[in-house]
């Protein structure tokens, strides 16, 4: 067999499974067949054509799998090892990576170490090429399901980034934007990180009582109250240490923004196919010694590791947001689901 189904992209609003030849494995490289992957909100992006990418691609980058081929240079693994590898699988060679931004590997354009589904065949298949595969692979520990390490490889990644990049200290109070897959992984690290309190805000409350799960102390739907009103309200006007924008639209940037403290951070996340502006007065015409960070998500073993070991410990559970399962054969159908939020949908486990 040298063949295998892929969901690649054709043209905006358009997706379908294919027949792909297997990659050939050089010598830095792993084959991996994929047991579980699953459906991004930027791979929706793609689909929407408001996130450029080759025709013909294979969309995906959160693999869960087993290493069917190792490459001849490839140590320290072996052939039928479970492992999962990052949706950033950088080269550690680069200038950005040698400079402590390995999600920036490559020339001088960001998000260069972003390569599944973007710039070489992603994970949406039955099989899948990592790349520098000595940097990118980590072994699953024995007990963890599929499902418990799906959101490594980019969304507990993302999250959590959001949360590092959030200048946190023991005792902060952080309001995190939208309770999507990534919001909700950035109010579970918020939490790791010390916040003593972290509201949560977002129009769904199936989605808001999930983030009470990850670690919310506070609620918000933005259909009931005026969010920037009572986030002031409830830090006695003083605003929030820091604020995580987990959606990647104008609107909640700005809200982001209007609640955050003099001398606060902004930890954006966002995907943002529109300009962004900065109201002024809460911007403090440049003046307010606020911090703005964005973040792509971080990758390689090290990473992947950590993560996997703060699942194992028990620290986070992120099981119980895989809602959804399907074939790869129905995965049109998943990204239909998925696009349109129908049936409480928030990840869903994708199984050649």
């Amino acid at each position: 067999m040298n063949m295998m189904k892929s969901l690649i992209f054709i043209e905006p609003g358009k997706i379908e499974i294919v027949e792909k030849r297997i990659p050939d494995v050089g010598p830095n490289d792993a084959l991996l067949k994929i047991t579980t992957t699953t459906i991004c909100g930027t791979d929706i992006h793609i689909y929407k054509g408001e996130y450029p990418v080759a025709k013909g691609l294979t969309i995906g980058h959160e693999p869960v799998g087993i290493i069917e081929k190792l490459g001849s240079a490839v140590q320290g693994y072996q052939e039928g090892q479970r492992v999962i590898a990052g949706a950033i699988c950088p080269s550690f060679s680069s200038y950005a990576c040698q400079d402590g931004f390995p999600s920036q590997d490559g020339g001088y354009k960001a998000t260069g170490g972003w390569r599944f589904g973007n710039i070489i065949d992603g994970t949406q298949a039955e099989y899948v090429l990592v790349p520098d595969a000595q940097a990118n692979l980590a072994p699953v520990p024995d007990g963890l399901t599929d499902e418990q390490v799906l959101m490594c490889p980019d969304i507990m990644s993302t999250g959590f980034k959001g949360a590092e990049n959030a200048n946190i200290n023991i005792g902060d109070i952080v309001a995190v934007f939208a309770q999507g897959p990534i919001g909700l992984c950035a109010t579970a690290g918020a939490r790791l990180k010390g916040a003593s309190t972290i509201i949560a805000i977002d129009g769904n409350n199936q989605r808001l009582a999930m983030a009470k799960k990850m670690g919310a102390d506070i609620t918000l739907n933005f259909n009931e109250v005026d969010v920037v009103d009572e986030v002031l309200k409830l830090t006695g006007g003083r605003g929030v240490d820091s604020s995580i924008e987990a959606l990647g639209l104008k609107t909640t940037f700005e809200q982001a923004l209007k609640v955050l403290k003099p001398g606060g951070t902004l930890s954006s996340l966002g995907v943002y196919s529109e300009d962004l502006t900065i109201p002024m007065a809460y911007f403090a015409s440049g003046l307010g010694d606020h911090t703005i960070r964005t973040a792509l998500c971080p990758g390689g073993k090290e990473r992947m590791r950590r993560l996997m070991n703060v699942i194992e410990t028990g620290r986070v559970d992120l099981s119980e947001m895989v809602t959804h399962t399907y074939a790869l054969d129905d995965i049109v159908e998943a990204y239909d689901l998925f696009m349109h939020q129908r049936d409480g949908v928030l990840k869903i486990a994708i199984k050649p």
